[in-house]
């Protein structure tokens, strides 16, 4: 399976255990958010983040209540009916609709 990770970078540590552990479970697993595109500026950033969930069968998320992009990501995946895995996701007031969607999905 094709698996996409978003979230929010401050997390590094849980995005790299989650790909280990996805790749060993014989997943393709991409982290856009630590993928180099030194020219791309915020438009450019969500067109090739819109291009990568469209190639995901699955979008992990791992989320904190300060990263927007991961919500705008989040809204794409959506978008597209992609399942989502919430992998890591603090109590906040975005979590109801995230968790409701995550069950729909299964």
């Amino acid at each position: 399976m094709k698996i996409l990770i978003i979230g929010s970078t401050q997390y590094q540590e849980k995005f790299f255990e989650a790909k280990k552990r996805l790749e060993t479970q014989g997943h393709e697993v991409k982290l856009p958010a630590f993928d180099d595109r030194p020219k791309l500026d915020e438009l450019g950033v969500c067109e090739y983040n819109l291009k990568l969930i469209k190639w995901a069968d699955k979008v992990y998320i791992i989320w904190d209540k300060r990263s927007m992009g991961t919500i705008f990501d989040f809204g794409m995946a959506f978008a597209l009916r992609k399942p989502v895995v919430l992998e890591y996701l603090e109590s906040k007031t975005f979590e109801g609709v995230m968790r409701k969607y995550e069950r729909r999905k299964k």
